[in-house]
């Protein structure tokens, strides 16, 4: 391949985040500049996005750990019971498949020689260190508000870009609007109908909502909200990341996890369009989770033609995140797709449509503990259906533009210090 054409691919990669690996089935993501293409006005921060990799304590735990630990987790000597077996067995199949995604993605040196620097912020911050720099504990936790009899009189005030100008012009930095639209922000749909982002401020602190982006922030029970009242106006796309049983999750209180049983509820049916939907769900690679997703979770759904992609995690000089036989903390993990609604996909009809490929490679850098890369744009040419696509993200922490996002937390990752503020770059 020319010099030039590998020019053009790293051109297309830094304008949309996303770079297709020659001869090869995976792709590399750079989630931040993914995530830039919601925003107008503001940037994510890479160096926030990928703090797991920039604060000191990660390289001093990645020496700390010694050859006996990583003995441990290998393979195990022991004889595997019939679970351990078939969860080898899945390991085995899927190992030639990543190894060949890795070898390819380590080939690409002209986007190795790029990606190192990912975690460098490309704008200045917004110069108020009252709102950038706030401590993270100091953030409410919507988790615990939610849950409390107060909860419906919690309120959220929303300010458009209009507002925003005036204030400017003013002097009035953000932190320091005058008003704005205030709703209640539990159990209540929240929108940003305009074609800018948006400031919002709750109890102090600020966030960045996208554009066209909505988000209903409850727990499980009051799901069936975002049931439409008529079929023809579900959801396309519907992706899911279920705060699954975790002990190392609970132990770390890093997010509430729930039984298993508590996802069969999830009326994902009535959520789907008339026309079909694709469903995308978030796995571990634990053998108990993935047999529960195949016989009990999709069936219960009405999924079908359930297919893999794998997300494989690596460092910023390429390397995997850790080894690929570790046996219980495997460098990868799995993305579950089928159809809900599939009898309604008309394929004579939808020339734009694809089916499902299996054996897909997402490769990237992670963010934040369980913080799945931003897959919408990946999956666009298999969502059935009318365009655009109506999407929605299940237990999501982040908002994107013209999504919905629900769960008790999906401002988690909207907060503005977690962003740079675009109109102060130069």
């Amino acid at each position: 391949m020319t010099e030039e054409v590998f020019d053009e691919e790293l051109s297309s990669f830094m304008d949309c985040g996303i770079y297709r690996l020659k001869n090869s089935n995976a792709v590399f993501m750079d989630p931040v500049r993914v995530l830039n293409h919601s925003y107008t006005r503001f940037r994510v921060s890479p160096s926030r996005y990928y703090s797991r990799f920039t604060k000191e304590s990660v390289g001093k735990l990645e020496v700390s750990v010694d050859s006996r630990k990583r003995k441990r987790n290998k393979r195990p000597s022991y004889v595997l019971n019939e679970r351990e077996k078939f969860a080898e067995k899945r390991h085995q199949e899927a190992r030639p498949l990543l190894l060949r995604a890795h070898e390819a993605f380590m080939g690409a040196t002209d986007l190795l020689s790029f990606i190192c620097s990912l975690k460098g912020d490309r704008c200045p911050s917004t110069g108020n260190k009252d709102i950038t720099n706030i401590v993270q504990d100091m953030e409410p936790s919507f988790v615990e508000l939610g849950r409390i009899w107060q909860a419906p009189l919690y309120e959220i005030s929303l300010f458009s870009h209009s507002q925003n100008k005036l204030e400017k012009d003013e002097g009035m930095p953000l932190g320091q609007h005058s008003e704005g639209t205030v709703v209640p922000i539990f159990n209540n749909l929240v929108t940003n109908e305009t074609n800018d982002d948006m400031d919002a401020e709750f109890l102090n602190n600020w966030y960045i909502l996208p554009m066209k982006s909505s988000f209903h922030m409850s727990d499980l029970g009051q799901i069936q909200d975002l049931i439409p009242a008529q079929a023809h106006n579900g959801f396309n796309l519907i992706v899911i990341d279920p705060p699954w049983e975790n002990g190392s999750a609970h132990q770390k209180s890093l997010y509430p996890t729930m039984p298993n049983r508590y996802f069969l509820s999830i009326p994902v049916n009535q959520l789907a369009h008339t026309e079909g939907a694709l469903v995308a769900l978030w796995v571990t690679n634990r053998e108990k989770l993935r047999l529960f997703v195949e016989k009990e979770l999709f069936p219960a759904w009405g999924v079908t033609d359930a297919t893999v992609f794998y997300w494989l995690k690596v460092k910023a000089d390429g390397s995997l995140i850790g080894e690929l036989d570790l046996f219980h903390h495997r460098p990868y993990e799995c993305l579950i797709l089928g159809y809900s609604n599939g009898k309604g996909i008309d394929y004579d009809h939808q020339p734009a449509f694809t089916p499902l490929q299996d054996n897909q490679v997402i490769i990237s850098i992670p963010g934040d503990h369980s913080r799945k890369p931003p897959i919408g744009k990946l999956l666009s040419d298999y969502i059935p259906g009318p365009r655009p696509a109506r999407c929605i993200e299940l237990f999501a922490r982040e908002l994107t533009a013209g999504w919905t996002s629900w769960g008790n937390e999906p401002l988690r990752f909207q907060e503005s210090r977690y962003f740079t503020n675009e109109a102060m770059e130069g």
